[in-house]
């Protein structure tokens, strides 16, 4: 079974090391799908899941924060601004962010730089959450 090396990391630490049958991604386009020897590909990343599917049945699920997913034809590189493991998820963290966040948006005015700082830590907290299936 043909393979792709992929390696997630943050400015703090290398998150995720592996191999995988298919990487999908969620850019500024949309949703992307990667196969080994995929051609050269640098896109940005939004705030969400990166899913590594290795084989039948074992998917590794990545909190991805944004950042950069650079793609050759061997090895997937994601430089994300911050990642985590669903076993590294402080639920209780995430749900208080969540809730913190909420109130900021509706608090502040749509133009407010608090709001869009509010909106990103939602979509964060989100992400968080729903990597954890809460």
């Amino acid at each position: 079974m043909n393979t792709i090396a992929v390696e997630i990391v943050t400015p703090e630490r290398v998150v995720y090391r592996g191999d995988a049958r298919i990487v999908v991604a969620r850019g500024m386009e949309g949703d992307l799908g990667v196969l080994p020897n995929h051609i050269p590909t640098v896109t940005p990343l939004k705030i969400a899941p990166v899913l590594v599917k290795k084989h039948e049945g074992a998917d590794d699920i990545i909190a991805v924060s944004g950042g950069m997913m650079e793609v050759r034809k061997d090895k997937i590189t994601i430089l994300a601004e911050s990642a985590e493991l669903a076993d590294e998820i402080d639920v209780n963290r995430a749900t208080a962010a969540k809730e913190r966040a909420e109130r900021r948006l509706a608090e502040s005015g749509r133009d407010n730089v608090d709001f869009k700082r509010a909106q990103s830590s939602l979509q964060r907290a989100m992400n968080r959450l729903n990597i954890v299936g809460k």
